[in-house]
């Protein structure tokens, strides 16, 4: 059940984000930050968690903007950021939890205005796009599948945002003999 959620989940995630033209009809891949999912996503648990009673699309959608975050790092110097473990806290610690897409969006990846605007709500979509799939799996919240569905939906969020972030800094998976 959980891997077919997943498999929903990340389809529709890349589906939505090539209609937009945030992805390439091939999607960038980047083993160095799919290798760090883990480490991060037990750093983000308990904040993610406890925010997504609350706040579900907020609690989702900053795993997004972290997976952007990770491309950036990679991206930037991979040599220096593959040894840390802190990747999670020190993004929600440069201005709060509640801050960190303008944390990431603005302070990290350097978007402003317009473009910071329609970064943050291509972001929001998702996550939107991502509570309504949970929402519409009728799981018992609470339980090991409830839990199960939130860890998935949170790593294909991950992924996107990574390859999203790719994409946009110029990661463009194209053959290389166009016949």
């Amino acid at each position: 059940m959980v891997a077919a959620f997943e498999e929903k989940v990340r389809r529709d995630l890349t589906e939505f984000l090539q209609h937009k033209e945030a992805l390439d009809e091939h999607i960038p891949e980047c083993p160095d930050v799919e290798e760090k999912w883990s480490l991060v996503a037990r750093a983000y648990m308990p904040d993610g968690a406890r925010e997504f009673q609350n706040y579900p699309v907020v609690s989702l959608g900053w795993m997004m903007l972290i997976g952007m975050a990770m491309a950036f790092y990679w991206d930037t110097d991979w040599e220096k950021n593959a040894a840390r473990t802190d990747f999670y806290e020190k993004l929600r610690d440069m201005r709060g939890y509640d801050n960190m897409d303008e944390a990431v969006v603005q302070d990290l990846l350097g978007y402003r205005d317009e473009a910071a605007e329609k970064v943050t709500e291509l972001v929001a979509e998702c996550a939107s796009r991502v509570y309504s799939l949970l929402s519409h799996e009728h799981v018992e919240p609470g339980t090991e599948a409830a839990l199960g569905c939130y860890i998935a939906a949170l790593h294909q969020l991950y992924l996107a945002g990574m390859t999203m972030e790719l994409n946009a800094l110029g990661y463009h998976m194209t053959p290389l003999n166009q016949q």
